[in-house]
């Protein structure tokens, strides 16, 4: 599982009256004086029904940016789904979403620093990475806080690890309740991103904040 690396850390345009202007010979004697007068036009409500269009189009999210940010949120899930081994097998609903996960959290887990290279490609490679957009960046960022914040369910087990009483249902509770919770943020943010959304996860989403430029 991965470690907390670094946790921390329009203008608007006046319409300006257009002039046209336009020469005409005065009826005078001399015919080489000529008189400009200057008529003024509205601005044209076409162009202005155009540029409030544009600006809409460019808040809309890009379909790779909505694909890569829904596909970060599986991070925390694989990474803690060890969580859900008292839930799962209590209620079938849950074996029906979680089966067809199973080859790819065999492949997360097949070699023990998965977790720790996924943690660092996707905070060097994409949420340090400009060249992505932020939209990118924050969703990848909520994905690797959630990740970290497994740290503090994984030292209580290792601490205590109780075997049976209410020390052993007091567990059981904690590692349904984080593993639900890491299913309801991989359902939500997957969704919300799939729909070009900005999904903002409780407690997760202002520390990815501070951390996207």
């Amino acid at each position: 599982m991965a470690t907390a690396y670094l946790l921390s850390s329009p203008s608007s345009f006046k319409s300006i009256p257009k002039t046209h202007y336009s020469t005409s010979l005065l009826p005078l004697k001399n015919p080489s004086f000529l008189s400009f007068t200057t008529t003024p036009t509205t601005p044209n409500p076409s162009k202005r029904l155009i540029l409030c269009k544009s600006k809409k189009n460019d808040e809309n999210i890009d379909a790779p940016d909505r694909l890569i940010s829904a596909i970060c949120y599986f991070y925390p899930l694989f990474d803690g789904i060890q969580y859900g081994k008292y839930v799962i097998n209590q209620f079938t609903p849950l074996q029906l979403i979680i089966q067809p996960l199973i080859p790819a959290i065999k492949v997360f887990q097949s070699f023990p620093l998965n977790g720790v290279l996924v943690f660092f490609t996707l905070y060097f490679v994409v949420v340090r990475n400009q060249n992505f957009s932020r939209y990118v960046r924050f969703n990848t960022m909520q994905a690797i806080v959630l990740d970290i914040l497994l740290i503090f369910p994984d030292l209580l087990e290792r601490s205590f690890n109780p075997k049976d009483g209410i020390g052993l249902d007091l567990m059981m509770s904690l590692d349904s309740t984080v593993f639900l919770f890491l299913l309801v943020s991989l359902i939500y943010g997957s969704y919300s991103c799939a729909l070009g959304q900005v999904p903002r996860l409780p407690i997760v989403a202002e520390a990815a904040e501070r951390q996207v430029l």
